[in-house]
């Protein structure tokens, strides 16, 4: 058996599973702390959800090892279970129960004592005493994803993993959400979350972008910026559609994206790059304003160089 780190939360590594012929996550490896969030940001079928899953227990790995919250991830995966909370992409719910019907039920799956009142702190917990008596079918999909991020933490889980729990939910919902899973990881629990938003994957302790399965970036936002050797520039024109077909063809630019009426241009070769645009800048075709790369211009690049598909 996988001796655990008391440090570590999640320490998994050479993790690794096919689907008949296809490898879905190919030699992956991954320690988180306790109390951290986790961030996994990647193109659609990169092995996000996959890996997740095998994290939980939900599936098991055709190869590594490791532990999670201490337990062997292969010998131990219901043990593992019993103390993690999973927040699906899609919303897994009765849609004809009301909310509180739902928070019983579940409470009930988990055997807790007095599951009545267990759902009323749960409602109380997450701000949804008006919609108590509400079906669930009838939420929006801001309050759909507060239920069902109340449904997951009501066996009070040590670990939560968060599959896109975001998805097609308005900023200020998106907002509170974060909100509350900042408290809950403050609170001592871990956090592994999929995500697409660039400022959602900002707001995490640690990051890791996986492409075709494999771990391709990961650690401190911070250093992920830092360490990937990204030059970037801020360009103004009055034709940015011309403009951009130049660029795509210039010296030293590895990817350009639009933002309204500015472009902005990466490249690991700074000389080529500066020369590209103060060539621009010498023949009046653009304005131009050095700047730090994002995480969102090292997402880009990482995703081109990758091969990836859209986010």
């Amino acid at each position: 058996m996988t001796a655990a780190d008391p440090e570590l939360a999640i320490s998994v590594h050479g993790l690794t599973k096919k689907f008949g012929a296809r490898t879905v996550v190919q030699d992956c490896a991954i320690d988180v702390p306790y109390g951290a969030i986790y961030g996994f940001l990647g193109p659609n079928g990169s092995g996000k959800t996959t890996t997740i899953r095998m994290l939980c227990g939900l599936l098991t790995p055709d190869g590594g090892e490791g532990t999670c919250l201490g337990f062997d991830i292969r010998k131990q995966s219901a043990a593992i279970k019993r103390q993690a909370g999973y927040m699906p992409q899609k919303f897994g719910l009765y849609e004809d129960l009301t909310i509180r019907e739902n928070l019983e039920f579940i409470a009930r799956l988990y055997e807790m004592p007095d599951p009545p009142n267990v759902a009323n702190d749960a409602v109380h917990r997450l701000g949804l005493e008006g919609r108590a008596r509400q079906l669930a079918g009838e939420l929006s999909g801001g309050w759909k994803q507060r239920l069902s991020l109340a449904a997951c933490i009501l066996h009070a889980p040590r670990l939560l993993l968060l599959d896109e729990p975001t998805a097609g939910v308005d900023p200020k919902a998106r907002r509170e959400f974060w909100d509350e899973i900042h408290a809950l990881a403050a609170g001592g629990i871990t956090v592994l979350v999929s995500t697409h938003y660039m400022d959602e994957a900002e707001r995490c302790h640690l990051i890791g972008y996986l492409s075709s399965g494999r771990l391709l970036v990961h650690g401190p936002v911070q250093d992920v910026v830092a360490k990937s050797g990204l030059f970037t520039w801020r360009l103004t024109a009055r034709d940015p559609v011309h403009l951009k077909k130049i660029l795509l063809t210039s010296p030293g630019v590895e990817t350009v994206t639009s933002f309204g009426n500015q472009i902005h241009i990466a490249g690991t070769d700074r000389q080529a790059l500066d020369a590209t645009v103060n060539d621009l800048i010498a023949k009046q075709e653009a304005g131009a304003e050095r700047m730090p790369p994002t995480l969102e211009d090292v997402f880009i690049h990482t995703m081109t160089r990758a091969g990836g598909g859209p986010a």
